[in-house]
């Protein structure tokens, strides 16, 4: 029989993790197979693009696997049983349970609400393409000098906030940010980020905390009143809580543990990549939910099982940080250059040179869900029986 590798979740990490595998093992001897809710790749890093009325190219995965011996399932993961080694899903047809060898957890995170009363009834986020587009709609009704605020002073927030008001300038467009605007960015790139900020018209509420969101607006923790018609809440994420509801080890984020190569502290036949695992980055410091974890992520893990299931020699190679890539706007951004621990240095690119390599990014990292690998490889056999394969990975 074939050594079964199911993959839940196709966004970056997922994806890239099936692909690599296809590389990397021979069809002869492996069945893969993603599952995922959507048809096509989503590039959730355009979100932003897709909320002001941009229309992004189709990926479908049935196109992204052809020829690769990838098999996709379009249905909902339900609930995973780690010790029976079962998946439980739901597609058009109803329910089903599927059975894995081994797994590949990367079903990735949702926008995070941290228990604020009003948010999932008044705000809008774009964790996703569904909620982009709700958004979307909601934009294009509005009518000039209406009010919008995005809440959250991080990556997202700062590219949702600059991408309206530039694609909107007849808004009134505000920020709240927790702390001070891109303090974690070095001085230069924060000077850069008040000035884009100033020219694009955006009212900006530094250290603020919203305590209430409703349906005009926002109240801050000191009983302060921003108005908004439109409130789009980009405070950080939250994993799905299937794997809470698992016997895996997890940790108080509710993310997976694992270890170097990205499997599950409990579960040697559980590999987990994206935002769903709690991974130790160089410092010691967990990898922070973001492309640039989940990538590096999943190159880990399929090269980890691949070498397992064939007897080769396993690669560790610790993700690390080079950058951080934000654009601001479709003509300007910040390119901040990082330490390994993702630390900013004083380096970095701004303006349109640094709006160009963003895009050359978002670009590259589209690309390399269909190009797992940038040399050739050859597909490995696997030798070992499955007794033997179940006792080295134990």
């Amino acid at each position: 029989m074939k050594h079964r590798i199911v993959v839940l979740g196709a966004g970056y990490a997922g994806a890239i993790a099936a692909g690599r595998l296809a590389k990397r093992l021979h069809p002869g001897d492996t069945e893969i197979t993603v599952v995922n809710a959507d048809a096509d790749f989503v590039e959730r890093v355009r979100m932003h693009q897709v909320a002001t009325g941009q229309d992004l190219k189709r990926r479908p995965l049935s196109d992204v696997y052809a020829g690769t011996g990838v098999t996709v399932r379009l249905a909902r993961v339900t609930a995973v049983d780690a010790d029976r080694r079962t998946v439980a899903l739901l597609d058009e047809h109803g329910t089903d349970q599927i059975a894995y060898d081994t797994l590949v957890y990367a079903l990735g995170s949702a926008s995070a609400d941290h228990g604020v009363p009003g948010v999932g009834e008044h705000a809008y986020d774009i964790a996703g393409r569904p909620s982009a587009l709700r958004l979307r709609d909601r934009l294009a009704q509005l009518a000039a000098g209406a009010t919008v605020l995005v809440v959250g002073g991080g990556l997202t927030g700062l590219e949702a906030v600059t991408e309206i008001a530039e694609a909107r300038p007849d808004l009134d467009v505000a920020l709240a940010a927790r702390g001070g605007l891109g303090d974690w960015l070095n001085e230069k790139a924060q000077q850069h980020l008040r000035g884009v900020c100033d020219r694009l018209g955006i009212t900006v509420h530094e250290h603020t905390d919203i305590a209430r969101v409703d349906a005009t607006g926002a109240v801050t923790a000191d009983a302060r009143v921003i108005p908004a018609q439109v409130t789009v809440w980009t405070t950080g994420f939250a994993v799905h809580p299937i794997a809470a509801a698992t016997t895996l080890a997890v940790a108080a984020t509710g993310q997976i543990i694992v270890d170097a190569t990205m499997r599950s502290v409990s579960h040697p036949d559980v590999y987990v990549v994206g935002d769903a695992g709690l991974a130790e980055g160089p410092g010691g410091k967990p990898l922070r939910m973001s492309c640039a974890s989940g990538v590096p992520m999943a190159w880990q893990a399929a090269d980890a099982i691949a070498a397992r299931l064939t007897g080769l020699k396993i690669p560790k190679t610790s993700p690390r940080y080079y950058n951080q890539c934000i654009s601001l706007g479709r003509r300007d951004g910040i390119i901040q250059y990082l330490t390994a621990d993702d630390r900013a240095k004083p380096s970095l690119l701004t303006g349109k040179l640094a709006a160009r390599y963003k895009e050359a990014v978002c670009k590259g990292a589209a690309w390399g869900i269909s190009h797992p690998v940038l040399y050739p490889v050859r597909r490995h056999r696997i030798t070992a029986t499955r007794t033997e394969i179940a006792t080295a990975i134990s």
